[in-house]
């Protein structure tokens, strides 16, 4: 039950500068961004506490990620007895609370595309994580993505008393709003972060105008192995990296379409795919039909070690997306003093000056893309080492990890200081 006592602990937490962090699967391989996030923040003093839904069987290929893993704790591997223990006990220990959380639980049922089953499980899950959050004298829960971690968060706030905050990344939870019930989160939080001026704009688009205020702007950031000075251009190279899940919404058929045109008109070229993902199998299939085999290859899965020497090794990454936030392999291979090819999308136009640092292009346009790759291939070595360069300042002066944490420290330390 709440009492006196509670506040005191959750005061003290705050005084301690003690966090949580919710993910729906962390570590994860496309996620290094949180993992950035989280050490950035612990530099600056935040004692961060992690959890996360599922994950910790993942085939991981990063040292960084294995030794995360070893400090996350993960909700669904406590156990079913475990879980309805928490249910059972909060009903009886917080009896209102947690009728307002059931409550709040049934409204996400309403116009949701998950079933009813999947809400009830976020709330076992929350009422769980109540138990920890107080036990462990946690002052403030922060989650990733606008979908179950979200909610989670939500309800284990309304349980707990404990404050939360989220970040909105995109495009998924863009083209959910009604289903997750993005308002509704936004109306319970202490604050949401968008990671792009893009993304802000398209929660305003969620929510009146009176919760704007509540809505700010947070890069993701790129850490120190960036900062170093940028490996030089190989002379004369042809070779261009797709680094990235493989996804419809990532468009890399159409590079593979794009590369078929351009190898018929007789440019000579290398491109590498580098990640994996539920499309592999068809890109392959492109692949193999455009008899593209000498050129064209799909890496999968890499470190951040084997990712920044792919992109060392190319003359440009190339990224023609349908639908995105903003992505992190941008701002990377900006920072490594390569150009980049991508799309006018989301946050793209925000980090990537036509002509200047890469080139942007029309979405789901071969031709257009067509056009960038070829001005790429036939631009001289001076060139692209000089649009790699202001690449490379653009990319560290917007998303330097260490200055985006300390905006991120502000806003939990402003969460904090909120009376319980």
């Amino acid at each position: 039950m709440w009492n006196f006592s509670t506040s005191k602990k959750i005061q003290k937490a705050r005084g301690r500068k003690k966090i949580a962090y919710i993910v729906s699967e962390y570590p994860k391989i496309s996620h290094s961004f949180i993992r950035r996030e989280i050490v950035a923040l612990e530099k600056l003093g935040w004692n961060i506490v992690r959890f996360a839904i599922r994950g910790w069987n993942d085939q991981l290929v990063d040292a960084a990620d294995l030794i995360e893993r070893d400090v996350t704790t993960y909700v669904l591997k406590q156990g079913i007895a475990s879980l309805f223990v928490s249910v059972l006990v909060l009903a009886a220990s917080r009896p209102a609370k947690f009728s307002q959380a059931a409550s709040l639980a049934l409204r996400m049922v309403r116009r949701s595309d998950r079933s009813a089953l999947l809400h009830l499980i976020y709330f076992i899950e929350a009422c769980w994580l109540s138990r920890r959050l107080l036990k462990s004298e946690i002052g403030h829960l922060h989650a990733h993505f606008g979908s179950n971690p979200a909610e989670v968060a939500m309800l284990a706030s309304r349980i707990s008393g404990v404050s939360f905050s989220f970040t909105v990344h995109g495009p998924e939870e863009f083209d959910k709003v009604v289903g997750l019930h993005l308002a509704e989160k936004i109306r319970q939080s202490s604050f949401v972060v968008a990671i792009s001026s893009f993304g802000r704009s398209q929660l305003y688009r969620a929510v009146d105008y009176l919760q704007w205020p509540k809505i700010k702007v947070v890069h993701c950031g790129i850490d120190g192995v960036f900062k170093g000075s940028a490996p030089k251009l190989a002379t004369n190279c042809n070779r261009l990296v797709c680094v990235g899940r493989l996804s419809e919404q990532k468009g890399q058929a159409l590079l593979i379409a794009a590369a078929a045109a351009l190898r018929d008109e007789g440019l000579h070229f290398e491109l590498v795919f580098v990640g994996d993902g539920a499309q592999r199998q068809a890109l392959e299939r492109l692949i193999q039909t455009h008899e593209l085999g000498s050129m064209v290859s799909i890496f999968g899965w890499a470190d951040a070690t084997t990712v920044r020497q792919e992109i060392v090794s190319s003359r440009a990454l190339v990224l023609p997306s349908f639908a995105e936030g903003l992505p992190v392999v941008l701002m990377e291979a900006m920072a490594l003093g390569r150009p980049v090819i991508t799309t006018y999308v989301a946050g793209h136009p925000e980090l990537v000056v036509n002509e200047q640092t890469g080139w942007l292009v029309p979405a789901g346009s071969v031709q257009e893309l067509c056009d960038a790759i070829r001005s790429c291939l036939t631009a001289s070595d001076e060139k692209i080492g000089e649009m790699g360069a202001i690449g490379r300042t653009r990319s560290l002066d917007r998303h330097d990890v260490d200055i985006e944490a300390a905006k991120l420290g502000e806003l939990f330390d402003e969460a904090l200081r909120c009376v319980v």
